[in-house]
């Protein structure tokens, strides 16, 4: 006789808050409302005869009944997701799918994808920049792009390249500040900040061993090319990270306010499921994203 199995819609719902602990998050996810993924569970509480959340003012916790249903659900679907990447001839065209944050896919991984598709014409390659929590496999995605201090459980990492803070500024600012013979006083800049990136300032400052600065005051923006193009219309002096700011300095639209460069604690980082199937487009495009990776590595 057939096992009666509860509503794959209702135990995605339940995997998705599970990972969040967050009825909202799961919600903007799977773009549904909270009050869906909150009836949702419900219905499916109701159906197993048990409670899988704990709910308190405080926020949204796993019962116990929850912690030890997680597991095999959240297995369930990585299954799934696997057994579907490796299907035989599922699509005419062969595809990737990447997820990368808005900034390095624009500015380090799209400039590069042009090479990729004149090595490999028929892999279609699909970059997802949406800052939601993206889950391996369950999400279906075939590598992520990560800037991380280090490997998260989960997932299969391997290094690309680090990152060093630098402070950019427009030619004219830089030219104001000091000549090329003199060390440029950043006492006297207007400091421009990025709200996600808030401690770069700071960062910079500790690893140069520069004193006197104001990291209080200033400009303040919500994403880097803001910054970057306040920076080039002679606003202030930006910290860049390279390689998210090379293109502005190859180009001239930006220099070094100060050569002095300091390492972050943070890398980007490729991964992956370690249970996934090797595609010979997976290989492929894995093999290709080391390659430039290290060929980038060598010039920062």
């Amino acid at each position: 006789m057939p096992q009666r199995l509860p509503p794959l819609n209702a135990l995605r719902l339940f995997e998705a808050a599970a990972r969040h602990k967050s009825f909202k998050l799961a919600a903007a996810e799977l773009n549904l409302t909270p009050g869906a993924v909150s009836h949702g569970i419900g219905a499916l509480e109701d159906m197993l005869g048990v409670e899988l959340f704990v709910r308190e003012a405080r926020g949204l916790s796993l019962s116990a009944a929850g912690e030890l249903y997680l597991p095999y659900i959240a297995e369930a679907f990585g299954l799934i997701a696997i057994g579907t990447q490796s299907l035989p001839d599922r699509r005419k065209r062969r595809s990737i799918s990447v997820t990368c944050a808005p900034t390095l896919a624009a500015r380090w991984l799209v400039p590069r994808l042009a090479d990729f598709r004149t090595r490999w014409p028929n892999i279609d390659v699909s970059v997802d920049t949406s800052r939601r929590q993206a889950g391996f496999p369950v999400d279906g995605f075939d590598f992520g792009l990560r800037l991380s201090r280090g490997p998260v459980d989960g997932a299969s990492w391997l290094r690309l390249f680090g990152e060093r803070l630098v402070p950019v500024c427009s030619p004219a600012y830089r030219a104001m500040l000091g000549n090329d013979t003199d060390t440029p006083d950043l006492a006297h800049a207007t400091l421009i900040h990025v709200d996600t990136a808030s401690q770069d300032w700071q960062a910079w400052i500790d690893g140069a061993g520069v004193d006197g600065l104001d990291t209080q005051g200033g400009l303040r923006f919500d994403t880097v090319q803001l910054a970057f193009d306040a920076a080039a219309a002679g606003l202030g002096v930006a910290i860049g990270r390279r390689p998210l700011v090379d293109r502005e300095l190859s180009d001239g639209t930006l220099v070094e306010a100060l050569a002095t460069t300091v390492e972050t604690q943070t890398a980007y980082w490729l991964c992956e499921t370690p249970q996934a199937s090797e595609r010979a487009e997976r290989a492929a495009f894995r093999s290709w994203l080391v390659e430039q990776a290290a060929e980038f590595a060598g010039r920062i």
